[in-house]
């Protein structure tokens, strides 16, 4: 499991509450028949995500998740590489705001991340629906 890597950057986060989610992860990926061969949590200020926002995507806008597909060609391999974005402090706000704790949201963008990676999409209301099942079932196998 030496292929599913944490960071932290402008945020205070104890990476150790995350020890379980590395197989979890790669059973989520497997499930979809999809392999991880490098997949980076990059846990981040608001400040820090948005600036990123700004710089490579152009948005002015706050989010709590960006990722980045490092796969060289888009091709049908079923290999995931990704640098995935996450701002621990929207996280808190969006727990906070739809009474969840704090570890099932994360879990729950963290599985979006790599959904969209697998090939899940959500900008349709169908699609957000099928995200939505796919993240409730990906936080049962945690």
């Amino acid at each position: 499991m030496d292929n599913i890597y944490f960071f932290k950057e402008d945020c205070q986060f104890d990476l150790r509450k995350l020890k379980k989610h590395k197989a979890w992860l790669n059973r989520l990926a497997n499930h979809y028949n999809y392999e991880i061969l490098e997949l980076n949590y990059i846990f981040c200020s608001d400040d820090f995500l948005h600036k990123i926002n700004l710089e490579y995507l152009d948005h002015d806008t706050y989010t709590d998740i960006i990722t980045f597909d490092l796969q060289e060609e888009a091709d049908e391999s079923h290999n995931i590489e990704s640098d995935i974005f996450i701002s621990i402090e929207r996280v808190k706000e969006n727990a906070n705001n739809l009474n969840s704790k704090f570890l099932e949201e994360l879990a729950r963008v963290m599985a979006h991340g790599l959904l969209h990676l697998i090939g899940f999409k959500d900008k349709t209301d169908e699609e957000k629906k099928e995200m939505r099942l796919a993240e409730d079932k990906a936080i049962e196998l945690l």
